[in-house]
């Protein structure tokens, strides 16, 4: 049975990423998240968390003010159906893209462990850390850190926090632990990993922290959450799922866009969603 369960989790994950990767080897991943972000003026850049160091593209116009952070969702977990990846840059960056049609004056990017960046440098990356262990409680720490020392470097009073996929689940985490949080804004969110994994038939993961068992603490901050109406991966049990965790909550808002699936149809529309407001 446990055989199974595993097996089933390598059947789940090989599905997650096939749908949302596609194409090229590690260095035309890099390359092309260079052009995204270099299209929108965001400067590359390196954020030592303590355990990790984490890749960040930035476009600060205004130090002192309101910062909107975007988190990258978990990108090339695996290789095949048995095999995780060697390395979790995503082939596409969903994240990134949606920073660079961010209009904001202060926009700041934040990969997740190991994306980008290769080498000892890169911290202990071994493929837990992007497969059962991807929202660890020390990925979550080293976030926290580096947070922290964005806004000593900038003055930011304020931050607006952005997830896309597993990066959606790591927004929330830190919002739960933070007072500098104003808002909380999801795409394809999987704010629920045990329900997501319950849904699919597969293993949980002990591992990693869970955003619905912290959502209570999130029912008075500002957010809203896009679903994709022809996501398969994450669908909007998941959101129903949280929100039940959550209880009830005039803050807590989503929106289904009918024409997007997990990866597609969010880049287009983005300003547009961006401007959706928030009921609290």
């Amino acid at each position: 049975m446990r055989l199974f369960l595993r097996i089933n989790v390598y059947l789940l994950i090989s599905l997650i990423v096939a749908s949302c990767t596609s194409g090229g080897d590690l260095s035309n991943r890099r390359t092309l998240a260079r052009d995204v972000a270099a299209v929108a003026n965001l400067e590359p850049g390196e954020m030592d968390g303590g355990l990790f160091r984490f890749m960040s593209w930035q476009h600060i116009e205004q130090p002192g003010s309101a910062a909107n952070i975007y988190i990258e969702g978990d990108g090339l977990a695996w290789k095949s159906r048995s095999r995780p990846s060697l390395n979790p840059t995503p082939r596409n960056p969903v994240g990134l893209r949606l920073a660079a049609k961010d209009p904001a004056t202060n926009v700041i990017y934040l990969a997740r462990p190991c994306q980008y960046i290769r080498g000892k440098r890169a911290g202990p990356c071994d493929f837990p850390y992007w497969t059962d262990k991807r929202f660890a409680p020390e990925i979550i720490d080293d976030y926290m850190g580096i947070i922290d020392s964005l806004k000593a470097q900038y003055d930011i009073r304020e931050i607006h926090l952005v997830g896309f996929s597993g990066g959606a689940n790591i927004a929330a985490l830190l919002a739960a632990r933070r007072t500098d949080v104003k808002s909380l804004r999801t795409v394809a969110g999987n704010l629920d990993h045990e329900a997501l994994n319950r849904l699919h038939g597969v293993s949980l993961m002990p591992g990693s922290l869970n955003a619905a068992r912290e959502a209570f603490k999130l029912k008075d901050l500002a957010q809203i959450h896009f679903i994709g109406g022809k996501d398969k991966i994450v669908t909007k049990d998941i959101h129903k799922s949280y929100a039940r965790a959550m209880g009830a909550s005039i803050c807590n808002r989503a929106y289904i866009i009918p024409g997007a699936s997990h990866t597609t149809g969010w880049e287009a529309s983005w300003p547009a969603l961006l401007k959706q407001e928030f009921s609290c």
